[in-house]
């Protein structure tokens, strides 16, 4: 019988270069709110932004500072484009089951992915369908559920720590790629790789797995 296999891909430092666009934002929300950037910033990746305000200021309210946090998003405009080698590796999954598990809304997402020309991912969990935003592997469960995919049938591409954790709680396997953190960072990965483009070995084994006319 067949082998159903899936590729889950992050969005930000994954698929989009977010960054320095990124770091701009929660810096400048960071000093409005008389906080400290850096500490801020170390708690943004891979997390919702309404969890990274409840853990660096939970003084505030969370829903008005995340509106306020997108107001300054909304100012760095087209600051986000996707990374060169994207198109190519996910001309890879063409007929294969894939999608996104992001932190952040899916109209943003999609506007960014289709600027860069990507295609629309067949399954996209957002923040707003999870009640837990990563570490929780509830998001990485949910695109494996939409996928018809077991978990641990399903590759996780992540770049951060908390994106980590949530695919191996999922019981799925999980690549680094070492875009936005070094890679002593990065160790509760299964395999770690500079880039997407060198991820190809690894997704066309996985891919392997599944053998055309699969369901």
């Amino acid at each position: 019988m067949p082998v159903r296999a899936a590729v889950l891909f992050d969005v930000d430092g994954v698929l989009v270069d977010s960054y320095p666009a990124y770091r701009r934002i929660w810096s400048r929300w960071a000093t409005l709110r008389h906080l400290d950037p850096d500490l801020v910033w170390s708690h943004t990746h891979g997390r919702r932004p309404v969890d990274t305000i409840r853990v660096v200021a939970p003084h505030l309210d969370a829903a008005g500072e995340y509106r306020l946090v997108r107001e300054i998003m909304a100012a760095e405009g087209d600051a986000f484009p996707v990374y060169p080698y994207v198109p190519a590796v996910l001309s890879l999954l063409d007929g294969h089951r894939w999608g996104v598990v992001t932190s952040g809304r899916t109209p943003t997402v999609m506007q960014r992915l289709r600027a860069g020309g990507l295609p629309d991912p067949p399954v996209l969990v957002d923040s707003g369908q999870v009640r837990r935003g990563k570490p929780d592997p509830e998001g990485y469960l949910r695109a494996a559920h939409l996928l018809d995919t077991p978990a641990a049938n399903c590759l996780v591409i992540e770049d951060a720590p908390a994106g980590i954790e949530a695919g191996r709680a999922a019981g799925m396997t999980v690549i680094a790629v070492r875009t936005t953190h070094p890679a002593e960072e990065l160790t509760g990965a299964h395999h770690r790789v500079d880039t997407l483009s060198d991820t190809v070995p690894f997704l066309t084994d996985w891919l392997n797995r599944t053998r055309p006319g699969a369901r």
